[in-house]
């Protein structure tokens, strides 16, 4: 456990490599420098807030889950705060997200019960900057991920595993503790049947949410303003 204490600095610095290599191809004095830092301040907390499955995605479209809540969000964006097709898109949003922070939570119990407390929440941050081409071991982080999804409950089987944790696994195998990792999730979240996930609440209906976002989509903001009258079949359903 020494030897990976000691790699921890460096594999956590890592972690933020491709940020610098992106600063630096950005003018050393920007415009308007309140406006850049707002705007890095909050694609920062956007990406502990949405845990992108493929946080190397800017588009957010080529995983099924990363396109609905990005299809969620993006319709919110253009509804009328307060309205009935508000409140329905922010349940399926709060759900989505509910889901990906409980995975979290799962791997940082288990990071904490390996000993790395105080360092869980930077070993479990991917930015957006993130490469999978500095990977230091991909084909047995891959492995590692296939087993975690088959073998334990750690993810909803549902759906593949999140890309994210590809990357959290090729530190940990960096750590020398990846196999310790696993072991401990074997133990804390053996494998479930699809009805003990429904009941956990990790299971979503992705493709019913995909139909919604892209009907909504089409529909645009024309139905808000009657949404109080009895709702659409293309919308959310209201659980407030």
């Amino acid at each position: 456990m020494g030897s990976a204490f000691k790699k921890l600095c460096c594999c956590c610095c890592d972690s933020g490599d491709d940020d610098d290599e992106d600063e630096e191809k950005q003018p050393l004095i920007p415009q308007d420098p309140l406006e850049y830092f707002n705007r890095e301040v909050q694609k920062r907390r956007d990406e502990e807030t949405n845990l992108w499955s493929e946080p190397g995605d800017p588009s957010h479209s080529e995983r099924d889950d990363d396109r609905v809540l990005y299809g969620l969000l993006q319709a919110r964006n253009k509804t009328r705060m307060g309205s009935t097709g508000y409140r329905r898109l922010s349940i399926g949003i709060d759900a989505m997200r509910d889901t990906r922070r409980e995975v979290r939570d799962k791997w940082k119990t288990v990071m904490e019960n390996l000993g790395f407390t105080a360092e869980a929440d930077s070993l479990l941050t991917v930015s957006a900057g993130a490469s999978y081409d500095r990977m230091r071991n991909a084909p047995a982080a891959r492995a590692m991920l296939n087993t975690l999804h088959s073998e334990t409950s750690i993810f909803s089987s549902r759906e593949p595993p999140p890309e994210r944790y590809l990357l959290i696994l090729d530190r940990l195998l960096y750590l020398d503790i990846a196999e310790d990792f696993l072991e401990k999730a074997r133990s804390f979240y053996p494998p479930k049947d699809d009805s003990d996930e429904e009941e956990s609440g990790l299971a979503i209906n992705l493709p019913l949410l995909l139909a919604r976002v892209e009907a909504m989509n089409g529909k645009g903001n024309e139905e808000e303003d009657d949404d109080e009258s009895g709702g659409d079949d293309g919308n959310l359903s209201d659980r407030s």
